[in-house]
């Protein structure tokens, strides 16, 4: 595993967003992890999140971006540092836009802020976490709705690698349904992999009984 991967597990583990017990999804599932991508509070933690998010964007898409797209409210930011992160580490000049949730009528009007899309502009979607996929297919007629946009992909922190609709996983569902690339920094079998019986700030998190706990939702939720 990639250096800048076992450091972003820590990252989200030291910043409270990465939490094992017992949970309720949104849609109803048991699950033993949660991961809550609002707790990231601070400009030092946004600042490091734009990196792992740059680090992982050259290796997921090193061809010519135009744009990085920030679905509202979690996407803007992340989108934002990812920007950041791209031109001062990488001199990569790449534009950000992110929408409103609801079309301004007056002044310059819209429901997209930032830069302004054109015809064959290269688009990546930044993004928290994706269960369903919910908000990417609310967010791409939008982008086509601005300009005919090429949309590339897609880049999350964590793939979950849980069934959608299907038995595909999530990701896996948005790249066929819209031909597109799809990358995470981590997925949840790294995470396992990684924490497992290992101690960070003098804690265990994943001993053997929550790791169980892990394999058997991932039996009975796991993707394809």
């Amino acid at each position: 595993m990639e250096t800048y991967k076992e450091q972003f597990i820590e990252f989200m583990v030291r910043s409270n967003v990465l939490t094992f017990g017992d949970f309720t999804t949104k849609s109803g599932r048991k699950t033993p992890f949660f991961i809550n991508t609002g707790n990231y509070s601070t400009g030092v933690q946004l600042a490091a999140l734009g990196r792992f998010y740059a680090e992982t964007m050259q290796q997921a898409f090193p061809q010519k971006i135009d744009v990085l797209f920030g679905p509202a409210y979690k996407g803007i930011p992340l989108a934002t540092a990812t920007a950041l992160s791209l031109a001062t580490l990488f001199n990569r000049q790449v534009a950000f836009c992110f929408n409103r949730k609801e079309a301004k009528d007056h002044g310059e009007g819209g429901s997209l802020i930032g830069h302004r899309l054109h015809d064959n502009d290269t688009v990546v979607i930044v993004e928290d976490v994706t269960t369903a996929g919910t908000s990417i297919r609310e967010s791409i007629p939008l982008l086509r709705a601005a300009a005919r946009v090429n949309i590339v992909g897609m880049i999350v922190s964590v793939d979950r690698m849980e069934r959608g609709a299907g038995t595909l996983g999530a990701l896996a569902e948005l790249r066929e349904q819209f031909a597109m690339r799809t990358a995470s920094i981590v997925t949840i079998a790294e995470i396992m992999e990684y924490l497992h019986n290992r101690s960070i700030n003098g804690k265990i998190l994943l001993d053997d009984a929550m790791y169980d706990k892990m394999v058997e939702y991932r039996r009975m939720y796991g993707a394809t």
